[in-house]
């Protein structure tokens, strides 16, 4: 007997898939909703899909032996989703990635192997340049971690490279993070500007050959004071923008923030506090649904050792639950 799915729109749909595959004589073995695949599958929209089955009887022994491999393949396959989802991974990722592995050696696969092959699928989530554009920026909800993601960078390139990047707090509202600010300039020694108005931004940015970090308010971009300050920087070129989440903020809360500041144009994300969420997994689907690769991993407090890259076997090692084979 040979079992396959089918997912489709209608119940008739589904049933002829399954008739055109397997033959006039395939019966349905079980019939159940499931989500549809990506932001249709947010809104609520569901696929039906049947388990069919037909009788690939002794008529033909290689069309039997090619169906028992057909069988063991996709009990593979199911097994490798299985132990995604197990760690977070939402189901339409997860069967991509193992379908994605050649069938031959999804049977008994590591767990080094599926994550090789996670970081394959995540690759395009994680922001290859490694460079800096001359000004970088840093939105986000308060305590996001923006200060702390600026202080960490600066105090890694001061260590790596001895440059002493330069540092702006565009933020005249929150008198602690300006005064976190100054504290990581002065023990790093790099040049610091607080720029409490739109004219202070633009005198602080003229002339300056960059790298500038710059660390934000964490208003809404919709505010009156965030927006004069983000329209100062959209009129100049060379000007990137991360916005900064924290990993254990719950997925609606997330999606909420990802809306609130959309208008501040953000092409990266950095995540943070990594240490305190069991996983990454949960808020990959938001991000692969808005194209938005990932710069930065925040895993601790600890300035400036707890920020790493986001490379694709890191992002893999986050997502499985395994960072400690984030170089494996």
């Amino acid at each position: 007997m040979y079992l396959k799915r089918y997912r489709r729109e209608t119940v008739q749909d589904a049933l002829r898939a399954a008739r055109e595959d397997l033959g006039p004589e395939a019966v349905v073995v079980s019939t159940h909703l499931v989500p549809a695949p990506g932001l249709r599958g947010w809104w609520g929209t569901r696929l039906v899909e049947i388990t069919a089955a037909a009788d690939r009887s002794p008529l033909s022994a290689d069309r039997q032996r090619e169906a028992q491999r057909a069988a063991r393949v996709e009990r593979a396959s199911d097994s490798i989703a299985a132990r995604l989802e197990a760690a977070g991974v939402d189901a339409d990722l997860a069967r991509e990635v193992a379908e994605a592995h050649p069938a031959r050696g999804r049977r008994g696969i590591t767990a080094a192997g599926i994550r090789r092959m996670l970081a394959d699928k995540l690759a395009a989530l994680a922001a290859s340049d490694a460079g800096y554009a001359p000004v970088e920026v840093f939105v986000g909800p308060p305590g996001a971690g923006k200060t702390t993601t600026i202080a960490k960078i600066a105090a890694q390139e001061r260590a790596r490279t001895g440059r002493r990047i330069g540092l702006i707090a565009a933020d005249g509202f929150r008198v602690g993070a300006v005064e976190q600010l100054r504290l990581y300039a002065g023990i790093l020694g790099s040049p610091l500007t607080v720029a409490r108005t739109p004219a202070e931004l633009e005198q602080a940015l003229e002339g300056t050959r960059g790298p500038l970090l710059l660390d934000t308010a964490g208003r809404s971009p919709a505010d009156e004071a965030s927006r004069d300050m983000l329209r100062v920087l959209a009129a100049r070129p060379g000007v990137r923008t991360h916005l900064v989440l924290a990993a254990s903020t719950p997925r609606d809360v997330t999606r909420r923030a990802l809306d609130r500041f959309e208008d501040a144009r953000p092409t990266r994300v950095v995540v943070t506090k990594l240490d305190e969420a069991e996983s990454l997994a949960p808020i990959l689907p938001l991000l692969r649904e808005r194209a938005l690769p990932i710069s930065y991993l925040g895993t601790g407090q600890n300035v400036p050792e707890d920020l790493e890259r986001a490379t694709p076997p890191a992002l893999a090692a986050w997502v499985s639950g395994d960072a400690g084979a984030a170089c494996a």
